[in-house]
């Protein structure tokens, strides 16, 4: 599309958007149109009805186009960009080797920057909403809602409420008066929606986590948590409480369709009843699966027994068409391949849950994640006439399989253009990147991270000079923080 587009998309007035098609719940629409007014969908409907009902519109056409709903991100961190790539390879639990270390590390400036970094790579790969899981930073959580505000994109953001463990308040009281507050804090944003979040059920006390579930319920709110993720977290919970997780969550009542529990790669029969009869939702993340080695939750028998349920990044890559494709390949992959089921779902499963079944999951049903009267207008306008896309008979399950973030050629965010052909509309995108780079250095050499093995770099060297058998080590941070400066030299000198 061509620059003159790109201004009228810019307009702050109303819209009439007639794209070649428009993703709609019961399918993809041809000949049909969109009113953009005031931040949301004021009509949807066949294109030549709209333009008798709005003749002072000038219709916008946008040929070669599908007009889709906004990719939704169930489950994110948004202020541990600077270290994504430290997880590759690592075994579980890495939040205690990696996570907590790199954002106690980070202070005012370096958070806003690694979230709206975070904000900008999502915006890319078509999110217009992150679901944050809160920060463990020594920050205040509106530097998190600064940075998303900035950046463009909307943000549920947690606040981690844990009453128990090393890095936790240990006053139930604050915890929850500290929880009234960020609630009340965003009630009327228009980007910003609170929410409160428990890191994992072992790092609350029974009382808290009711309490807290009682308070996001009373906002229409959603608690966050982390549950039944790592094989480790369920031995200790069956050791301290004689059950899992998530039967632990159910025996004090604290389940609910306020809750929101992230990953459940470990589900038992039972389990995915209890998820079922209580109206709990999940964040299904199959990248993170993958690259934490984690088992991969049953999405397509949560699909069939109606859990309601969103997906998420975790941080992992801010690349929605990725990750919809992921969640279709790895069902095939754990399930589909050992009953045959060629399907796993479909392509339709996997667009409905990362968009208006991602909205529901985090709290946000009815708002966003569709194209729909009355909704916001939060969308994407994707080159369909890409050799990817141009031959598709069945869009849907093309834009699983064949969808890339390249073929996005703008995002909308409550109706305002966020992003042109990768790049932000309104501030400048690449000198966020460079500062983010020397902040991000700066962190990583001063956060005591361990991991279990080496950069990949280093572990090619090692496998060269060293005998099989003889190969070990693990990183600290000072090793890491070398092999950034490193890696940014070298990086200098190609540009160079």
């Amino acid at each position: 599309m061509n620059q003159h587009i790109r201004e009228r998309l810019r307009s702050r007035g109303p819209l009439l958007l007639v794209p070649d098609a428009v993703l709609l719940p019961e399918g993809v629409m041809e000949l049909y149109a969109v009113v953009v007014s005031a931040g949301s969908f004021e009509a949807v409907g066949p294109t030549e009805e709209l333009e008798r009902a709005y003749p002072r519109l000038q219709a916008l056409r946008l040929p070669g186009h599908l007009l889709m709903p906004g990719f939704v991100d169930s489950h994110h961190h948004l202020t541990q960009s600077f270290g994504a790539a430290l997880a590759f390879g690592e075994p579980s639990e890495i939040f205690r080797r990696v996570w907590v270390p790199l954002e106690g590390a980070l202070d005012e400036e370096s958070a806003y920057v690694a979230a709206k970094l975070a904000a900008l790579e999502s915006l890319r790969g078509g999110f217009t909403t992150v679901t944050d899981a809160g920060t463990r930073a020594a920050v205040d959580t509106d530097v998190v809602a600064c940075a998303a505000r900035d950046a463009g994109i909307r943000c549920v953001l947690g606040l981690i409420c844990d009453d128990t463990g090393p890095v936790a308040d240990a006053d139930p009281s604050v915890v929850l008066r500290r929880a009234e507050r960020h609630l009340a804090t965003y009630t009327d944003d228009p980007l910003i929606h609170p929410s409160l979040a428990i890191s994992i059920p072992e790092a609350a006390s029974p009382a808290t986590l009711r309490a807290t579930g009682r308070l996001a319920a009373e906002a229409r709110a959603v608690l966050q948590m982390h549950v039944n993720e790592h094989l480790a977290a369920v031995e200790r919970s069956l050791l301290r409480h004689g059950a899992r997780p998530l039967e632990y969550l159910a025996g004090i009542d604290a389940l609910g369709p306020h809750l929101l529990a992230a990953h459940t790669t470990l589900l038992t029969p039972r389990e995915v009843s209890l998820l079922a009869d209580t109206g709990t939702a999940v964040s299904y993340n199959p990248v993170a699966s993958a690259w934490k080695g984690n088992a991969v939750a049953p999405a397509t028998t949560l699909a069939e027994r109606g859990v309601r349920f969103g997906i998420g990044s975790d941080g992992t890559r801010g690349d929605g068409f990725r990750l919809v494709e992921a969640a279709e390949f790895a069902q095939r992959l754990a399930y589909g391949l050992t009953t045959g089921d060629s399907s796993c779902g479909a392509g339709w499963t996997w667009l409905e849950h990362s968009t208006a079944g991602g909205a529901d999951a985090v709290g946000l049903g009815g708002h966003t994640g569709g194209i729909a009267a009355g909704m916001a207008a939060d969308f994407l306008l994707v080159d369909i006439s890409t050799p990817e896309l141009a031959l598709s008979w069945d869009l849907p399950w093309e834009l699983v399989r064949r969808g890339n973030r390249d073929q996005i050629s703008a995002v909308f965010v409550a109706g305002r253009l966020r992003l042109w052909h990768g790049q932000p509309t309104d501030w400048d995108g690449p000198a966020l990147v460079r500062r983010a780079t020397a902040l991000a250095r700066t962190a990583v050499a001063r956060a005591p991270v361990t991991r279990a093995h080496p950069t990949s770099t280093t572990a090619r060297e090692k496998a060269v000079q060293e005998p099989a058998g003889q190969r070990s080590g693990a990183l600290t941070s000072t090793a890491l923080a070398s092999t950034v400066r490193i890696s940014t030299a070298r990086n200098r000198s190609t540009a160079q």
